[in-house]
């Protein structure tokens, strides 16, 4: 899945593109089916156009708030951005950022407006994704009468708890990418998403992408990462090759151990291999902890 896609009007591609300069992502022309595809490739939108507009394009798409992508509008004389979908979601983030072109973000979800932290939020600031989703709801009813005490339990440990109480587990995955020369972004992307979701986890879970600085040049590992909005980092020959890569790897040929394994784990906390190396295609994926 894409990071960010501008849906705009033929006439509005000069606005797009200025947006485009601050947030990166992809133009698509309006269409009957911008939207739905958008939907099924992007994790945010950008609609120039009015909000009724977007409304109802995006109404029979709806599915579920924690798989939707966020949406939101902006008027094409750029004085608003609106997050009418996905707000706790990446939504208010993203109309906060386009301030920088002086667009005023309008942000009308409950605990913003009062002042107040989301769940959703907190889990971002702390680097965590939410494991039991259905409880944000009351958590976030209470954070906007009172402070919720935030607590860091380390395991090894057996937890009991409710209904209202928020589970957070910490981030930290590093995707390790190597590819044949000339491999291409789509690629690239979709051998990313086909290695997590054999972890069951997501984008959201990579703190980094790592490769090594052979394939610094190498454009398609650079726009796949560049669509996450993920930081990628090439790792040197010299700790590439202090590192034993566990899978056998044609890059001996080039005087290295390995590309994916071994650049995954030198920027891993904990030096553990979740996935050993999977080839999908031209590219190759692992991904440490």
């Amino acid at each position: 899945m894409g990071e960010l896609a501008i849906i705009a009007f033929s006439r509005n591609f000069d606005i797009a593109k200025k947006i485009k300069d601050v947030t990166g992502g992809d133009i698509i022309e309006y269409s009957t089916d911008a939207f739905k595809i958008a939907f099924e490739k992007y994790r945010l939108i950008i609609a120039i156009m009015a909000s009724g507009i977007a409304v109802r394009n995006i109404a029979p798409l709806l599915c579920d708030k924690w798989k939707d992508p966020a949406v939101v509008v902006i008027d094409s004389g750029l004085n608003f951005a609106i997050p009418i979908l996905g707000g706790h979601h990446g939504g208010n983030e993203l109309a906060k950022k386009l301030a920088v072109m002086g667009l005023i973000p309008v942000i009308t979800t409950a605990t913003e407006v009062m002042g107040k932290e989301s769940v959703e939020g907190i889990a971002d600031c702390l680097g965590c994704r939410i494991i039991n989703r259905d409880s944000t709801k009351k958590v976030n009813l209470n954070l906007l009468d009172s402070d919720v005490e935030v607590l860091d339990i380390k395991g090894p440990k057996i937890v009991i708890v409710g209904d209202d109480v928020s589970i957070l587990k910490r981030r930290g995955l590093i995707v390790g990418i190597g590819a044949n020369r000339g491999v291409g972004k789509s690629e690239v992307v979709e051998a990313i998403n086909k290695a997590l979701l054999e972890l069951d986890a997501r984008i959201e879970d990579v703190n980094y992408f790592a490769s090594a600085i052979i394939k610094k040049n190498e454009s398609g590992i650079i726009d796949a990462a560049a669509s996450f909005s993920k930081e990628l980092i090439f790792v040197s020959h010299e700790v590439i090759n202090s590192i034993h890569a566990p899978t056998p790897s044609k890059a001996k040929s080039l005087g290295l151990n390995g590309v994916c394994e071994p650049a995954a784990l030198a920027l891993s906390e904990e030096k553990k291999l979740l996935l050993k190396k999977r080839i999908y295609g031209n590219v190759t994926i692992a991904i440490a902890r």
